[in-house]
């Protein structure tokens, strides 16, 4: 078992994948607070999905399993207002959440174990290159590297690209069986008629 660390957290409306990019614009002074210091100490914060509650006010209550997200770009547009962009890192689960004293909710995690890079099964292969067309045409907004070769990246890029409601996408994370989101994501681009003619 893995050790437990804390963890400022960042509810939002949204899922983050490892290796996920997503771009975030901060206001309020807790989230950025936390953002100066995660830029200091060269620390991350917790992504997870809003279960009940908003993005703005009061401290929203998390989804227990959400994703390390470490800032690669940061900008200052305007005074009071952050841009930054950060890539998902390792999966946790929370074991316990608190609220500070200026509203920032930070939890204790435990990390997830995650699976040893393996390629995507010839089963599944007819996944590739729709991903690739999609990765060319988002160019910088899916920035290399690309990992085609691994079949958790490929899982994970499709998981966040398609338009599968949130909760579906909050099960899609927790998953620990990689083959198994890529089977779903398979099953679900077949259905829309997306793979048709591609077997």
């Amino acid at each position: 078992m893995s050790a437990t660390v804390r963890l400022p957290l960042f509810p939002l409306n949204t899922v983050l994948f490892p290796d996920g990019l997503l771009p975030l614009r901060v206001f309020e002074a807790r989230y950025m607070d936390m953002v100066g210091r995660c830029l200091r100490e060269g620390s991350g914060f917790g992504v997870c999905l809003i279960a009940a509650g908003k993005e703005v006010g009061e401290a929203a209550l998390p989804q227990p399993v959400g994703t390390e997200a470490r800032i690669e770009q940061w900008d200052m547009e305007q005074p009071g207002m952050l841009s930054i962009v950060v890539r998902g890192h390792r999966r946790f689960r929370i074991e316990d959440h608190e609220v500070e004293r200026d509203g920032l909710l930070t939890a204790t995690v435990r990390w997830l174990d995650e699976p040893a890079p393996q390629p995507v099964p010839q089963a599944q292969a007819e996944l590739l290159p729709l991903l690739q067309a999609i990765v060319g045409e988002l160019g910088e907004r899916l920035p290399p590297p690309h990992h085609f070769d691994d079949a958790a990246w490929v899982g994970a890029r499709y998981a966040e690209l398609l338009p599968v409601p949130l909760p579906a996408k909050q099960r899609l994370l927790e998953l620990d069986d990689v083959l198994s989101r890529l089977e779903i994501m398979q099953q679900f681009l077949r259905q829309h008629g997306l793979l048709e003619g591609k077997r």
